[in-house]
């Protein structure tokens, strides 16, 4: 490994490490800035709406007081809270006390990264070679038809293409499920049906963020094609009589995935607020259903733990992206 790429990787990981202390730091300051005590006003709320009539006010305030010790002075509750979180220890759901916000993000996780991320890996997969097809010479009529329609889907936000997928496939055609993450009705077992029943409930959802998406990455990658094909390479690479298919992927799509991956790093937080609104509209037990059922009823354990799971998985991801970058561009391993 070339000092170069030990430098690029140690720095990448330090932003990583600066974007989680930031995020951590803020989901601290930000409930010692409300007035008052927010969980006995939320409590109290909930308990004159009818919907915490069974929680003990006191028992939770002293949860909440136990955990932050709220008496302490204020660099000691953050050494506490960055304790609490090496532990994995989000507090304690005070709409559903005393259940661990830690367990409902556990439950709720596994569903938002199966979504998101096999839905935006098809989506840019798929639209970036739609979009190179687009740009080489010699693309088919169904290639010129198909790709604009794409890019007009992307014009619509994620949120009203999940309704009109509602309407016609579950409410016309009743071909899918129109909410939830599976079937509640029968037995779950880790088996074919299940599995099948998970993907069919699924579909839809993932379907909504891909054709948004799709659009959206074939056009920025077709750009970049057009680029490509002035290159010294291709020229090269065509006059030593390569097969035509190898210069597309190796010399073509290689080079111009560079910018896509960079449009990828950038998009993941839109991508990512988008998907919340996706899981609310389809009743999917994913974090955006928790984080707007935790809003709803103003449990600020939950929306600071989702919060902080969102950003996490974020940072996570645009990680991800800088290690696959010395894999695409050999300029940066030297």
């Amino acid at each position: 490994m070339s000092k170069e790429l030990q430098r690029y990787l140690l720095t990448r990981f330090g932003q990583f490490l600066l974007i989680i202390f930031v995020a951590v730091s803020i989901n601290f300051i930000i409930p010692r800035l409300l007035p008052g005590d927010p969980v006995q006003t939320a409590l109290a709320r909930l308990q004159t709406a009818g919907g915490a009539q069974n929680v003990d006010i006191q028992a939770v305030s002293a949860s909440y007081r136990a955990k932050y010790g709220l008496d302490a002075p204020l660099i000691e509750q953050y050494f506490n809270y960055w304790m609490d979180l090496f532990r994995l220890d989000l507090g304690v759901s005070f709409a559903n006390f005393p259940e661990k916000v830690s367990t409902m993000i556990g439950n709720a996780l596994p569903w938002s990264v199966g979504l998101l991320a096999t839905a935006t890996l098809i989506a840019f997969l798929t639209g970036s070679l739609l979009g190179a097809r687009l740009a080489w010479p010699g693309a088919g009529r169904g290639i010129k038809t198909l790709v604009p329609m794409m890019m007009v889907l992307t014009s619509i936000p994620f949120y009203l293409l999940a309704i009109i997928l509602i309407y016609f496939f579950a409410v016309v055609l009743r071909w899918f499920p129109p909410a939830g993450g599976v079937d509640t009705t029968r037995i779950m077992r880790f088996d074919w049906e299940t599995t099948r029943d998970i993907l069919n409930h699924a579909l839809l959802p993932a379907l909504s963020i891909i054709l948004g998406n799709i659009g959206f990455w074939a056009l920025g990658m077709r750009s970049q094609m057009i680029n490509v094909l002035g290159e010294d390479y291709i020229t090269f690479a065509e006059a030593k009589g390569l097969p035509p298919r190898r210069i597309f992927v190796w010399y073509g799509m290689r080079n111009a995935l560079l910018a896509q991956i960079t449009a990828l790093a950038l998009s993941l937080g839109h991508v990512v607020s988008g998907a919340i609104l996706v899981e609310v509209i389809f009743n999917y037990p994913g974090l955006g259903s928790l984080l707007y059922v935790a809003i709803r009823g103003q449990d600020y354990f939950v929306i600071q733990g989702v919060v902080l799971m969102l950003i996490v998985s974020l940072a996570v991801l645009l990680f991800i992206v800088d290690l696959i970058y010395p894999l695409l561009d050999p300029r940066i391993r030297r």
